[in-house]
């Protein structure tokens, strides 16, 4: 692998290249790691002429140029680098706004003024505009700062700053805000870790009737509540799907031909056919449920037919271990495959009709290296052998099948057009040499398939009716289309729609996987991350996940990041219905109540807020003694009315059982610490305290009540798009993971099994974690109670 990479980049090391260009050492070596990017970085770094070095910021932003560049603009790519270069682009802000606008021109002329204005070209943003800015938007929203204090969202403050200063430093910007509201707050007071309390709703104006059925809602689109409606039916795919232009020969309008689409109808019924494809290389994330969704749900809702289709054209990424997660996961987000296949079952067909691919002139061996087919591709030069006699590229890949031309040495590339304006019809690599026996194939095999040979042809070959990727295959339709046509085979339709981007969290598997492997986090299914199995061990429901992705619609507006907020709606919506509730305390805070004797009380308590009372199912029993713990924070010193806790002399109801007043407080030895309270009971009731408390009990006097553990898990990034900061790592949540261990829980808990799901009363949402042994439970929190997502937003 290392002395492939040292081909790649002219005999220098692509880690030393690397290290050249200011990235850090373990940045370095994970991208060294990844082959795809190696290459990029590595082309990136010769296109801007710093192979000597350069500034850690300029190396950073080619890093990104790297990893993000839109591949339907790379005829401008040399000329962003010049920017970068030259510090005349220096900020990731100018940067993400450079892709936006090359991805917007595509290959069209790049309009020089339009760009740099776009851009924020020339413009300088000082300390003390940052500062301006920032006392300007604190000045109009004083008030409400004052109001909520460090309940604030900073993050509509920044994106205040951000829209009078777009080119300004985040970092400062950040710390600048941080700064101004510790001036003008001070420090964080307990009242401002306390919950806010929630107003009275006033009642609706009565409106006349005529206005009010003047402005009924709207009834939805067809679209809206059916989003596969947009697609075409199988009868349809006689139309052209895309227009191929080439710079030496006419127009190629790839469509099916009246005999191939009736013999495909024949073969389906007419029936949809769907595939999900995914590459057995990771574990899946929230973006392949989508992706899910997409493709099964299609199928189901014309009653069509799905495929899971292992991707395994890569032997080396591929492990038995991710086919297994894979499999799981399909059938845990409720899908059902109508078959599942690999991509490798149609080795033979593959390589007979690369065969055919030569014999029709479309295809030829080539001995270039890997750098100089990136370097014949970036000067549009045609390869010194792609003109080579058919016979002898027959002769030559029949060589290549049986293992006589070392690994490396030659590949069989497509003749596709090396002049056109698409980078993805560079002739582009057919199959490669690899001695790696293959995970499902076996030894069989020293060549394999690349994806742009392989996948449609696997989609031609099992009847694929509608072939739906992401956005990023947008510019390989040209490829596909080009090499069915070129073998004369069915024509799948062809759609893209837009990527799930989610906030305060990565997507990529790159940066996955260095989360995993550098034990950022712990393991694939860590309930802080966004893959699957992680979503499935933090208690998220299959059914929510789905009903999130419907409700962010199949669309083609790509650069859209969802809101966290969204997904923990749909969420809590779920687990509100099928969750039952329960207590538990995780701070415990002793009560001995003084005028109760030694007696223990069995009381009901209700596993659902609409319990009728003659279900007895609908209840559990709680024991209450004279020893009682509550929540630490639900107990002050000092009372204020608009605070619903505990404080001496004051009430409060035990949820269930009877109201208790704060008689006495017994501190420590410093006088501050609060060790135990005294407090009385109302046997009678009588007593109505505004404040409602959760509680656990002592179920034997002088015994501990049940011990569990809680798990607290938060947004696992501070940004709401870590991916486009340089240090994304730096930007990890430190308090993403809280680990109580002491909790103490009503004893109906004490038989949860493993995927249980409940709500902690007041508290949120848990599951039972696989972490559990029958010594102590283990509680994932999913959720929390509180909906930051709106009703007015579903």
């Amino acid at each position: 692998m290392v002395g492939k990479n040292e081909s790649e980049s002219g005999g220098e090391k692509p880690l030393d290249l690397f290290l050249k260009i200011g990235l850090d050492e373990r940045t370095a070596k994970n991208t060294v790691a990844n082959n795809k990017v190696t290459a990029n970085l590595t082309a990136v770094i010769h296109e801007a002429f710093v192979t000597d070095g350069c500034d850690r910021t300029v190396g950073n932003l080619l890093y990104t140029v790297a990893t993000k560049f839109p591949t339907n603009a790379l005829l401008h790519r040399p000329t962003l680098l010049k920017y970068i270069v030259s510090s005349k682009i220096k900020t990731p802000a100018q940067l993400e706004a450079a892709f936006s606008f090359l991805a917007a021109t595509a290959s069209e002329s790049l309009k020089v003024d339009d760009f740099e204005a776009a851009c924020g070209f020339g413009v300088e943003v000082s300390l003390e505009d940052i500062e301006n800015a920032v006392n300007e938007i604190f000045e109009d929203n004083k008030n409400v700062i004052l109001e909520q204090r460090y309940r604030t969202n900073v993050g509509e403050l920044f994106g205040y700053v951000r829209k009078k200063q777009p080119w300004a430093d985040p970092k400062i910007v950040k710390q600048i805000i941080d700064a101004k509201l510790y001036a003008l707050l001070g420090e964080r007071t307990a009242a401002d870790n306390e919950k806010p309390t929630k107003k009275k709703k006033e009642k609706p104006v009565k409106e006349d009737k005529a206005i009010v059925e003047e402005t009924a809602p709207t009834k939805p689109s067809e679209e809206e509540t059916n989003p596969f409606s947009i697609f075409p039916s199988p009868e349809e795919n006689f139309k052209v799907h895309t227009e191929i232009y080439f710079s030496d020969r006419p127009v190629l309008r790839a469509c099916n031909s009246k005999e191939i689409l009736e013999k495909h109808l024949k073969v389906t019924g007419g029936k949809v056919f769907t595939r999900f494809p995914p590459e057995p290389n990771g574990y899946l994330h929230i973006g392949h449920a989508k992706a899910m969704f997409v493709d099964f749900g299609l199928a189901k809702e014309t009653g069509g037919c799905c495929y899971l289709r292992f991707d395994d054209t890569n032997p080396e990424a591929e492990k038995k271990e991710y086919i297994d997660h894979i499999r799981e996961i399909v059938g845990w987000m409720g899908w059902e495959p109508f078959k599942i296949t690999y991509s490798s079952d149609y080795f033979q067909e593959l390589y007979e009709l690369a065969v055919e691919l030569i014999r029709r002139g479309h295809a030829y061996v080539d001995h270039q290296t890997p750098e100089e087919i990136k370097e014949y591709r970036e000067k549009k030069m045609n390869s010194p052998w792609r003109d080579r006699p058919i016979a002898e590229s027959l002769k030559l890949f029949d060589d290549m099948k049986q293992g006589k031309i070392e690994e490396g040495k030659a590949t069989l590339r497509m003749k596709q057009d090396m002049q056109s304006d698409n980078f993805n019809m560079y002739d582009l690599i057919a199959y490669r040499i690899k001695f790696t026996p293959h995970p499902h194939a076996g030894d069989k095999w020293c060549i394999y398939p690349s994806y742009d040979f392989t996948h449609c042809i696997v989609d031609s070959l099992e009847n694929i009716t509608h072939s739906l990727c992401t956005l990023e295959f947008e510019t390989r339709r040209a490829s596909y289309y080009w090499l069915l046509d070129a073998l004369g085979l069915y024509q799948p339709y062809v759609w893209e729609y837009s990527r799930l981007n989610i906030t305060n969290t990565v997507m990529s598997k790159r940066k996955l996987n260095r989360l995993v492997t550098e034990k950022w986090v712990d393991g694939w299914d860590d309930p802080r991350l966004m893959t699957l199995a992680g979503l499935l061990r933090r208690g998220v429901t299959a059914t929510s996940i789905n009903a999130f992705v419907l409700g962010i619609g199949i669309t083609r507006s790509d650069c859209s990041m969802i809101r966290l907020d969204r997904l923990e709606y749909h969420v809590r919506e779920e687990l509100n219905k099928m969750a039952p509730r329960t207590m538990v305390v995780l701070n415990p805070l002793k009560v001995v109540i003084t005028n109760m004797d030694d007696s223990i009380m069995e009381l009901d308590a209700k596993r659902w807020p609409d319990a009728p009372a003659d279900d007895a199912s609908s209840f559990y029993k709680v024991p209450f003694s004279k020893v009682v713990y509550i929540e630490q924070s639900d107990f002050r010193m000092k009372d204020s009315k608009d605070y619903y806790g505990l404080a001496p002399g004051k009430s409060v109801l035990l949820r269930y059982a009877f109201p208790i007043k704060c008689t006495e407080v017994i501190l420590g030895d410093d006088n501050e610490t609060i060790l135990e309270i005294r407090a009385e009971y109302d046997p009678s009731k009588r007593t109505k305290p505004k404040g409602v408390l959760h509680w656990v009990a002592e179920s034997s006097l002088g015994l501990d009540p049940l011990k569990v553990e809680v798990r607290l898990f938060d947004k696992l990034f501070m940004s709401e798009n870590p991916a486009e900061l340089d240090d994304w790592l730096g930007d990890l949540n430190p308090h993403s993971k809280v680990i109580i261990t002491d909790a103490f829980a009503v004893p109906s808990l004490k038989n949860a099994a493993i995927g249980d799901r409940f709500q902690f009363e007041r508290l949120g949402y848990f599951v039972v974690d696989k972490d559990s042994s029958p010594e102590k439970l283990v509680f994932n929190r999913t959720v929390t109670l509180r909906d930051s997502y709106g009703k007015g937003a579903k």
